[in-house]
């Protein structure tokens, strides 16, 4: 191992929990339904200190990713310039990935104001989904669904833009990204925490690979190695090695990016051993990619502009 690797995390989210941008989730009474449970443990504000102490010794944060963070819905610009704000100070995180609400009249507004962040460099918004597989169907069609098109047009507005979109959906919804996806070439996106298999049946391990499989055959679509907590099976590190190797055998190394999603991650695994987990996968897969695996490759994806130096 390098004496000091340079490490760009792809995927974080930072809160002040001090006023300057509100999260309802995390400040007002909890929300059921997170897909890790009870949350408590994160209910308390997160900032770039905090990410960097879980760094191991070895490793260098070169960069790193902050991901909208469910801020209040009519924050979502105010969260961008706080991001930016902060990144003046402290050299992190090197990109932004806000919100803005597709399929609604102030798309626009937010993305050209959120563009006047240097970091700013694409979106995650969410589509409407079903929380279990056997009610996808049941979704289907519906407004905020992969498949309105009103909603879809804020794909449009992020190719127009030069903008990327941060995938987020559950697996038994990944073959309906695929397909939504090829109304818009060239848009560039990144699909969020291994395309979040959380049926671990055989029935719904086949529909993950299904999907992922469709994805991965848009040369425009890479994958982050993130955040493979379920909400139905107990933390498995022999299940999650073989999907991350699946991840690359199907994205190829050049497509794939180290990711923590901490601190929500944090609720199954240490920063310590999601690390070591992927270096394992790497080093018995794709020993040659280290380097874009976990630095290189979040470069390219999200364009970032990188110091010399952190501080």
């Amino acid at each position: 191992m390098n004496a000091e690797q340079p490490l760009i995390d792809a995927h974080h989210h930072l809160w002040a929990l001090d006023g300057s941008v509100a999260y309802p989730w995390l400040e007002e009474r909890p929300v059921a339904g997170l897909f890790l449970g009870d949350y408590q443990a994160i209910r308390q504000p997160f900032l770039i200190a905090d990410l960097k102490a879980l760094i191991p010794e070895g490793y260098r944060l070169a960069g790193s990713v902050h991901c909208e963070a469910e801020a209040k819905r009519s924050q979502a610009v105010r969260e961008t310039l706080w991001i930016a704000a902060t990144h003046e100070r402290h050299g992190l995180p090197t990109a932004h990935i806000g919100w803005a609400a597709f399929g609604r009249p102030e798309c626009t507004a937010q993305l050209d104001a959120q563009m006047a962040s240097p970091l700013f460099r694409g979106v995650r918004a969410k589509p409407l989904t079903a929380a279990t597989p056997d009610k996808a169907a049941h979704v289907r069609g519906d407004s905020g669904t992969l498949q309105d098109r009103h909603w879809c047009e804020g794909l449009a507005m992020l190719a127009e833009r030069g903008l990327s979109w941060d995938l987020r959906v559950p697996a038994w919804h990944l073959q309906e990204a695929a397909d939504a996806l090829e109304a818009f070439p060239g848009l560039r996106v990144i699909l969020n925490h291994t395309g979040l298999p959380w049926d671990r049946s055989l029935q719904g391990l086949a529909t993950w690979r299904s999907g992922m499989r469709a994805l991965a055959a848009n040369p425009d679509v890479a994958v982050k190695l993130s955040e493979l907590g379920t909400p139905w099976h107990d933390w498995d590190p022999n299940a999650n090695f073989d999907l991350l190797c699946e991840t690359l055998e199907l994205f190829g190394p050049e497509r794939c990016l180290f990711a923590s999603n901490f601190p929500v991650s944090s609720l199954r695994v240490s920063y310590r051993d999601w690390l070591a987990l992927v270096e394992a996968v790497i080093s018995s897969t794709t020993p040659d990619y280290r380097q874009a695996i976990l630095h290189d490759n979040a470069v390219h994806w999200y364009r970032l502009a990188l110091e010399t130096d952190t501080h």
